[in-house]
């Protein structure tokens, strides 16, 4: 399978199974493209000379020849549950401070009431990953809310605990928390620079944008304080990992605004995501929506390289991708490996397939507190990869988007096999702008 598109003005082809990616010309696209068994249209080659056409039919067998264009599907093994977790999101507080608008988990109460984990709860869940981390050495833990800075008990118990076990586990911890940042001080921010290996401040861009969507419980715009405090952290941080993660809805189309906005405030590393809400929600992303947000993508593209060749930090997460060293392919068919490798835990230590899926009883896997672990739903999770998913092994983005979010297809389309096809359509855009700027940033380069 190869991919033929055209992205910030420059024609590219992508072949899907090795990965290789071309800069090509228009004759040469519409070649490789009338060469797929997908084409719909042959093109229209009416103002090219034979030789030009015989030649670019020749540079398009060698490739083919070479194994780099057009290269056959591989047939990938069956998906295996191994029963190894090697990473946790521990739902530290389910309670915020905050009242987004467009929350899926309820003012952060996960559609329940406030609870906070316990120190004993946290200090379990630590405990748990260890067990069944088997030979792995390397363990994740996330911090998560609900706001988690209301409960730094529970979360400097878990660090504690872990620090003082991982040498004789023979293990590694990396933590990451997640905060609006309102709450931040001085000694957190100290705290957090010395042992989280990324945190990730949520603000959604600009100002009004943010006030509207991310108001105060009182009703208030927690903007101001969010910004100072995150730019103080990130000051502070040096080196270090750091992510500010915002969401976009119906209400700023203009998304690549507030991306640009966030760097300009003085944010290095970004990510802005759609809001995943019911179509029926008046915050939603809608099909209509969807050449819109295309065109802000391209909108950002560009700018985010004319920003990056004139010096300024600029990572923008969703262009985040190498296109010489993509990754191994066990793991381009199972994404970020919710339900099996990585689990959630909640306040009263039940155990879910993520985050997204706390207070849902149906997807209660078992519970750090008392030992109970019914493996059914990590199996049912593990084994289905992308090549299990509706449309996905005859899509061309498969690869890079790994099948997609199992809670989406679980939430908002009802099965875990199913597609979340408008957040498909933005991932396969997304894609298309990464690889394109990875190709130009490369070229002018060298």
């Amino acid at each position: 399978m190869v991919h033929v598109f055209k992205c910030l003005g420059r024609h590219f082809a992508l072949d899907v199974e090795s990965g290789s990616l071309f800069e090509v010309d228009e004759l040469t696209a519409d070649l490789i493209e009338k060469r797929s068994p997908l084409a719909k249209a042959k093109g229209d080659f009416s103002r090219y000379s034979e030789t030009e056409i015989a030649e670019a039919e020749r540079e398009i067998d060698e490739l083919v020849k070479s194994g780099v264009l057009f290269t056959p599907a591989p047939v990938h093994p069956e998906p295996v549950y191994k029963g190894v977790v090697k990473a946790l999101c521990l739902n530290i507080a389910h309670g915020c401070n905050l009242r987004c608008r467009y929350c899926f988990a309820g003012d952060g109460q996960y559609h329940g009431s406030v609870d906070f984990m316990s120190p004993e709860t946290a200090i379990k869940a630590i405990d748990f990953l260890i067990a069944k981390s088997g030979t792995r050495k390397r363990l994740e833990v996330d911090f998560f809310g609900g706001e988690p800075l209301l409960n730094m008990k529970a979360v400097r118990a878990a660090i504690d605990h872990a620090r003082a076990v991982e040498k004789q586990a023979g293990k590694e911890f990396r933590f990451t928390i997640t905060t609006n940042a309102s709450l931040l001080t001085d000694e957190l921010i100290e705290y957090f620079n010395r042992e989280m290996y990324n945190v990730v401040l949520s603000i959604d861009g600009r100002k009004d944008v943010h006030d509207y969507m991310r108001p105060t419980a009182s009703g208030e715009g927690s903007f101001d304080k969010a910004l100072e405090n995150s730019l103080k952290l990130v000051r502070a941080r040096g080196d270090k990992s750091y992510y500010v993660r915002g969401t976009f809805t119906s209400r700023n189309l203009d998304f690549a605004k507030d991306v640009l906005a966030l760097n300009d405030y003085g944010f290095g590393q970004v990510s802005l995501e759609p809001v995943v809400l019911p179509s029926d929600d008046p915050l939603a992303l809608k099909e209509e929506h969807i050449e819109t947000l295309k065109e802000q993508y391209e909108i950002l593209a560009r700018e985010y390289i004319s920003r990056r060749a004139s010096g300024k930090e600029f990572g923008f997460f969703h262009f985040n991708i190498d296109i010489y060293n993509g990754p191994c392919a066990s793991k381009r068919l199972v994404g970020c490996n919710a339900g099996d490798e990585y689990l959630a835990v909640a306040p009263n230590g039940n155990i879910y397939p993520c985050h997204r899926f706390d207070g849902m009883e149906d997807y209660i896997i078992g519970n750090v507190c008392d030992g109970n672990f019914d493996e059914t739903l990590p199996n049912l999770f593990a084994t289905t990869n992308l090549t299990k998913k509706e449309g996905c092994n005859d899509c061309w983005a498969k690869y890079y988007c790994s099948g997609g979010c199992a809670a989406n297809s679980i939430q908002i389309c009802g099965g875990i096999k199913k597609q979340y096809k408008l957040g498909c359509e933005l991932m396969k855009k997304r894609v298309e702008c990464a690889l394109a700027i990875g190709a130009i940033e490369s070229g002018e380069q060298q």
